[in-house]
């Protein structure tokens, strides 16, 4: 695996592997890496000849209430065990490098960069956008493989690779989660032993949800009824918000029908996590993914 530190050293990698015609694959992280971020190589590394994973805590995807200074930055665990899984380039710029002096470009996905994540945080969606889509113009990868834990970020970048034509194929991989239902996340490194018991309960409030669609219930308000109740048990966790939304548009929905999201966020002793799960109908028949 080759470690590369610069911008120009990056594509002038890549552009060999082009030039072999091998099928190459863009796993983008934050690094502090788990087994969700190891699904996702895993995906890569079966469609792909060539597998690159960027490695980049990116500044500018942080609000100024957000927890920059303590994301966990465990770069050499995370260069082995990348090496483990035989990636083929480690991408790993500092922000100078990505956002070099005079650096004044933006990118925004209008109006589902406004909604959940993006009302609870400010710019953070514009961060987001504007670091892929300089990482897939660095590396100009096949395919990139993202995560569906968030699944917002993952529909406007879709979007975002749409509206500007872009020649790279998102593909969206399941939540990995703990046994007792946690989804993987970076930020659950924060969280004590109690408070990480505290944290299932996203987990067991969109079960519950589960449950009760699969015995029938289609009505969204006593869906969310479900969900909001089983926040209840858990005083210490703050629900910051629970909705049912369509799984493209993101605006919500009154009853369900097609195919939706219950997006969940909530913060446990300060660390802020989401998590959700796909509805999928087909004929009248709906089948729920946690």
């Amino acid at each position: 695996m080759e470690t590369i530190r610069t911008v120009e050293r990056m594509k002038q990698a890549l552009r060999f592997v082009r030039g072999q015609e091998r099928l190459l694959g863009l796993v983008p992280t934050m690094g502090a890496l788990h087994e969700g971020h190891f699904s996702l190589i895993q995906e890569a590394r079966k469609r792909c000849s060539a597998v690159a994973v960027s490695l980049f805590v990116n500044p500018a995807q942080f609000g100024p209430t957000d927890d920059l200074a303590k994301y966990p930055r465990p770069f050499e665990r995370d260069r082995q065990a990348l090496e483990q899984r035989e990636v083929d380039y480690l991408f790993a710029p500092s922000a100078e490098e990505m956002y070099p002096r005079g650096f004044s470009t933006a990118v925004t996905v209008g109006g589902l960069s406004d909604l959940f994540e993006g009302r609870s945080r400010p710019g953070h969606f514009q961060g987001v956008t504007t670091v892929v889509l300089k990482l897939l113009e660095i590396v100009r990868p096949d395919f990139c493989f993202l995560g569906r834990k968030d699944a917002q970020q993952d529909r406007i970048v879709r979007q975002m690779v749409q509206d500007l034509n872009l020649d790279s194929v998102i593909v969206t991989c399941p939540i990995v989660r703990e046994p007792d239902g946690l989804a993987l996340s970076s930020r659950n490194a924060y969280l004590k032993d109690e408070d990480r018991r505290r944290a299932t309960v996203l987990y067991k409030s969109l079960a519950a949800a589960r449950r009760d669609i699969e015995a029938g219930e289609r009505d969204v308000t006593r869906l969310l009824a479900a969900v909001q109740g089983v926040f209840v048990g858990e005083p210490e966790v703050t629900l910051d918000y629970a909705d049912i939304v369509d799984r493209e548009s993101f605006e919500r929905v009154r009853s369900l029908g097609g195919n939706c999201y219950i997006l969940l966020a909530a913060r446990v002793a300060g660390t802020r996590l989401i998590d959700n799960a796909l509805i999928e109908e087909d004929g009248g028949v709906f089948l729920v993914t946690v």
